[in-house]
């Protein structure tokens, strides 16, 4: 499968109770991109990731990764392209082992059990998680579950790499790690984040939701740069691009 192209072409999802949670979305993102997916609470951010690897069918329109359309029939092949990490580990974690967790997708791709324990700790000492291989996931600290989940997306070699609030509930030493770890993965980034300095450090590239509809799709800086956008969906620039609350001096200029 091409793996170059994450194509949404006017892409609808409307929950059972009639919640409209994404309205015509298109874009395309290409193969190397870093793309930062913005907007407040219930623009449809988490929404629009389900949808990226199958875990949420549209309602209406199509998602293509490379020149593959995804559907029931793809979708086995889309999620060993498109690797998902969730905003709540928990999602993720429900072996009896960190080991076996890391393990799991692997072992549904046909690897032997030398190449799955050499994986497994390859992985695992990438995210400062090889210490943890033998404990259960229910006895992880918030921040280790974050590292150990995205360990069994990166155990399945993705292409593309999507994660959903991937700094929520974790310390500035392990937001700082995590950052690192998405800047040396090589392939397609996407993240939602409400962590805009995180965004602004690692993206080069942001879309804002709003209400479910593309608002704005740039860079960084004219992303952040455009005060009237931000305030009318409801987001403040980054931190570091603010003046300073003490003594006003200027930080980043917009």
């Amino acid at each position: 499968m091409s793996h170059h192209i994450v194509e949404v072409r006017n892409l609808r999802h409307v929950y059972s109770d009639g919640t409209v949670a994404i309205k015509d979305v298109s874009f395309i993102i290409t193969h190397g991109e870093s793309v930062g997916i913005i907007g407040a609470n219930g623009a449809g951010k988490s929404t629009l990731l389900q949808h990226l690897n199958g875990s949420l069918e549209p309602t209406g329109g199509s998602i293509h990764i490379g020149h593959t359309p995804l559907s029931k029939g793809t979708l086995p092949d889309i999620r060993r392209t498109v690797g998902m990490v969730f905003q709540d580990p928990d999602d993720q974690l429900f072996m009896p082992t960190v080991f076996d967790d890391v393990a799991f997708g692997p072992l549904n791709l046909g690897f032997t059990p030398s190449d799955v324990e050499q994986r497994v700790t390859e992985v695992l000492e990438l995210v400062g998680a090889g210490h943890l291989r033998d404990k259960p996931p229910y006895h992880l600290s918030g921040g280790e579950k974050r590292r150990v989940a995205i360990a069994t997306v990166l155990s399945m070699s993705p292409d593309i790499l999507v994660m959903d609030e991937p700094t929520n509930g974790i310390d500035p030493f392990a937001r700082r790690q995590l950052i690192k770890l998405m800047k040396d993965f090589k392939h397609t980034r996407i993240v939602t984040s409400h962590d805009l300095d995180m965004v602004l450090e690692l993206c080069g590239r942001v879309i804002v939701l709003h209400e479910g509809e593309v608002w704005a799709d740039g860079t960084p800086l004219e992303i952040f740069g455009n005060s009237e956008l931000l305030a009318q969906c409801r987001l403040e620039k980054p931190l570091s691009m603010q003046d300073c609350p003490i003594c006003g001096a200027k930080r980043i200029p917009a």
